[in-house]
């Protein structure tokens, strides 16, 4: 057995309307949705026109600096509309889905029987090769380098963060073909991450073919960017791919059924569901028909609906689309309204770090957490408070400093090849300055790309 890596800094947040372990099947969506956005660093060509029909798999665009990757489609139906942005960037493909399953057949094969090369190419004309990315920068992995190691991480300490034994429940196999598929892909090992407690199922602590490692801890134990940090260090030259536990499934399914099934389980959660629970759905569904009829009403009340956890999750409207690798949709009071007072008066009803309010005395309660923060920014001082909750060896102040004076040799001595946004999720929010952290990590890493690609 391995040993326990205990992680001791960091912070579990109590919110209310974690999700129960009842899996139903969300309504079938119209119309799905494809976001290049989530693929950072992608400039989309595209390779359908507005009216064209498509199947599941159908390549829908490729990247225009790397054009063996493509993106295809969750669904059958109809490309219906290209929606553009600031300066024609493009956000979205919409499908209007036509309800059948009428996939493109790249057929079926035991990926133990097949070549790196074989493996590579089915996985890029499938569009499950961006479900493979790579640090460093956080983008969407090159298939023609190799990495030293692959890490997947089965368990999410995200506040609210899915269930994957749940979510693993039933699936084992397809798993367990998918590990295989990406084993052919490096040279190194594959690095499966469970929690020491909390992970069950057997097909984590049973898994073929991988170096298992036990983790404890507060969140961000479950990021896959502080296991790396733990298990095997990223240095300058270095390159790791990592893969979430429901792309390894769809993966493992594509070798199996020879098909792109998008299908996925998804934890609905946060204070404001009526019935937080998990959904089968297919990635790319319109958030309304996730949330409908579930959703608390309350007079004067807003929601923010999030794809994805309450610290690193993209903000989207009842309208919006479910994003390519979020596991969750949170649904928390928008905190739109001003507060008379604010912390100074004395509330049992809100969490704060630094014990600001009482209610610290009452570890076992859960709160309903808004999104208000509570002032604007203010001067960027040293207060220690990132170092508490950032289990990494390098100083995350310095770095962000750095980061901001684009000083590139800096950066790369206090250890930007290591680091991703949501690693600093809880950095940003603890932060007595209302620094954007997360925005602000991803701009240097955008800079090391550039020099460096």
């Amino acid at each position: 057995m391995s040993k326990i890596i205990k992680i001791k800094k960091g912070l579990d947040i109590p919110l209310q309307g974690e999700a129960e372990k009842i899996l139903n099947t969300a309504p079938k969506s119209s119309a799905y949705c494809v976001c290049p956005p989530d693929f950072h660093s992608l400039t989309p060509k595209m390779l359908v026109k507005e009216g064209d029909k498509v199947q599941a798999g159908t390549p829908l665009f490729f990247d225009k600096y790397n054009e063996k990757i493509l993106y295809t489609s969750p669904v059958s139906g109809i490309f219906t509309d290209l929606v553009r942005g600031e300066k024609r960037r493009i956000l979205k493909l919409i499908i209007q889905a036509d309800g059948g399953d009428d996939y493109v057949d790249f057929g079926i094969a035991n990926p133990e029987d097949l070549s790196r090369e074989q493996v590579t190419e089915k996985l890029l004309q499938s569009g499950l090769w961006p479900s493979i990315r790579q640090r460093p920068y956080s983008v969407v992995a090159n298939p023609e380098q190799t990495p030293k190691a692959i890490f997947i991480s089965a368990f999410d300490s995200s506040p609210l963060g899915a269930d994957l034994d749940f979510i693993l429940n039933g699936q084992e196999a397809s798993f367990q073909t998918g590990l295989h598929a990406l084993k052919k892909l490096t040279d190194g090992k594959i690095h499966l991450s469970v929690h020491a407690e909390n992970t069950k199922a057997k097909g984590f602590l049973e898994a073929k073919g991988v170096s298992i490692h036990r983790f404890k801890g507060p969140h961000p134990a479950g990021n896959v960017g502080i296991q790396i940090h733990h298990i095997d260090p990223i240095d300058k030259g270095d390159i790791a791919w990592y893969v979430g536990v429901q792309h390894v499934i769809t993966i493992g399914r594509l070798f199996e059924k020879g098909i792109y099934d998008a299908s996925k389980i998804i934890a609905l959660a946060g204070s404001e569901v009526l019935n937080p629970r998990y959904y089968r759905v297919i990635h790319g569904a319109k958030i309304t028909d996730i949330v409908q009829k579930n959703i608390r009403v309350e007079e004067g009340l807003n929601h923010r609906f999030i794809s994805g956890d309450v610290l690193s999750g993209t903000k989207v409207s009842e309208q919006d689309y479910l994003r390519f690798y979020d596991n969750m949709v949170t649904v928390i009071p928008e905190g739109d309204k001003p507060e008379v007072l604010g912390w100074m008066m004395p509330n049992f009803d809100k969490f704060s770090v630094s014990r600001s309010f009482p209610a610290f005395l009452m570890p076992w309660k859960k709160f309903r957490h808004n999104t208000n923060i509570r002032s604007g920014e203010r001067p960027f001082v040293v207060t220690g408070v990132y170092e508490k909750v950032l289990p990494m060896e390098i100083m995350p102040m310095q770095l962000l400093k750095y980061i901001m004076i684009n000083d590139i040799d800096m950066m790369e001595k206090l250890g930007i090849y290591e680091v991703a946004p949501e690693d600093f999720a809880l950095c940003e929010y603890v932060c007595p300055s209302k620094i954007e952290i997360q925005e602000t990590i991803r701009e240097g890493l955008d800079v090391m790309l550039r020099e460096f690609s």
